[in-house]
């Protein structure tokens, strides 16, 4: 399409624009602006109070400015009057630092400026459930090896395939759809793109899962683990570097081992190397940490990681190389923001390239049987009060990422721990009471 939103909503049939950026704890904030008033909102941008939305301001900061990025815009599918379109935060025509896709755009000019193309494709699992949140939405789904289950998946065609119906309309390449390792789960696969389209088609998937599963009658939810005793929502990341005709693969290498060459493995390194900083990125909430430090779950196995491994084409590490030319990092989940998702791994990655990173040894091994037996790999956070310590003291992956962005998210993450840690459980009561 061209710049022109204006000229979109009249050839489409747009009435509204949902003009939406994703704050810090990933939360969609929007606008609804009538496609009258695109044009000046396209120039000047969409004011919003900052303070009022999970970014690091006050009320006393000047009006925060949501400019679209007409490149990102999207007519709803569902709702074809309006269109969604992602934006770049401002203020005082400066871009605010910290806000999470202008992060992830200095990260990708940056490794452009190192004649580096990142392409990254995401695997979004999340549960359909009850509108209260208390259950699954499929009172039948309750075999204990439920992956892949062919009457379960289909007793929610209606609601999948409409998701990926309006993928397929949207030009994403959805190529699969299936019930994954929970009771009431699912995933939804679509082809690798550039970083920030990947981020963009990220953000904007959550949107539409949410809004066709009401649709329905149900509700949607990508927390890492919203029941117990069952495989948690993961956010699985494909990960490969290109060159800057955006063609050429240099990940991939087959005289290298597992196809992966010297550049792929130093960026591999990069992100072993950051792995318990990053964790709270890819892993940002304190349910997260349910998830992959879970004892085994119904299914007899929790699919998420706990230690710092990597390997070939086996689950069971926090990352693994399925083939040549790309690696997948299994630690992010379902909370992850979609925009600090990529920022994270560009910035390990590129650290990883440029002190050429050693990833360290390659386990084969059934980590879920065999870990203990691993000497030296360091174990992932905890909890997320440990996460943000690691991420604290990662002084290159901080400045990385900002050093604004970083001040902010520390700030408001450890105020989120806080709140966490004063909350009283019954579980207190129940271990305490008689002591």
């Amino acid at each position: 399409m061209g710049n022109d939103l204006a000229a979109f909503a009249k050839e489409n049939g747009v009435k509204y624009f949902m003009i939406s950026y994703t704050d810090l704890f990933g939360g969609q904030r929007a606008k609804l602006v009538p496609a009258q008033a695109i044009a000046d909102m396209q120039k000047d941008g969409a004011g919003f109070a900052g303070f009022a939305t999970w970014l690091d301001l006050t009320p006393a900061h000047p009006d925060m400015l949501a400019v679209p990025d007409p490149a990102s815009v999207i007519q709803l599918p569902w709702k074809k009057d309006v269109a969604w379109v992602a934006a770049n935060c401002m203020m005082d025509d400066k871009e605010v630092d910290q806000a999470p896709r202008n992060t992830l755009k200095r990260l990708i000019a940056e490794a452009a400026g190192d004649g580096m193309h990142v392409k990254t494709g995401v695997e979004a699992e999340f549960f359909l459930i009850s509108p209260d949140g208390s259950a699954i939405s499929d009172q039948y789904d309750t075999a204990s090896k439920p992956c892949y289950d062919q009457q379960a998946v289909m007793r929610r065609y209606d609601v999948i395939a409409e998701i990926c119906d309006h993928m397929l309309a949207l030009g994403w390449g959805p190529y699969q759809n299936d019930h994954e390792d929970a009771n009431g789960q699912f995933e939804m696969n679509w082809s690798f793109d550039d970083a920030l389209a990947t981020a963009d088609k990220h953000s904007f998937f959550k949107f539409m899962v949410k809004s066709i599963a009401e649709k329905h009658g149900l509700r949607a939810t990508f927390m890492p683990k919203p029941f117990q005793g069952l495989t948690g929502n993961g956010c699985h990341a494909h990960i490969s570097v290109w060159d800057e005709t955006g063609k050429t693969n240099v990940f991939a290498d087959n005289a290298m081992e597992l196809g992966l060459s010297a550049k792929g493995k130093n960026f591999l390194g990069g992100i072993m190397k950051h792995a318990s900083a990053l964790a709270a990125i890819t892993n940002p909430t304190v349910n997260s940490y349910k998830r992959i430090n879970a004892p085994r779950t119904i299914s007899g196995a929790t699919w998420a990681p706990n230690t710092v491994t990597w390997t070939g084409n086996n689950r069971t590490h926090m990352v693994r190389v399925p083939g040549p030319g790309r690696f997948e990092l299994r630690l992010p989940d379902g909370a992850a923001n979609p925009y600090l998702l990529q920022a994270v791994i560009i910035a390990a990655g590129l650290d990883g390239i440029r002190s050429k990173a050693d990833p360290g040894k390659r386990y084969d091994i059934d980590m879920y049987q065999l870990g203990h037996t691993v000497k030296g790999a360091p174990k992932l956070p905890l909890n997320l009060l440990d996460a943000l310590r690691e991420f604290d003291k990662d002084k290159s992956l901080k400045a990385a990422l900002g050093e604004e962005f970083s001040s902010a998210y520390l700030k408001l993450k450890q105020q989120e721990w806080n709140s966490y840690a004063s909350h009283f459980t019954q579980w207190e009561r129940d271990h305490t009471l008689d002591i």
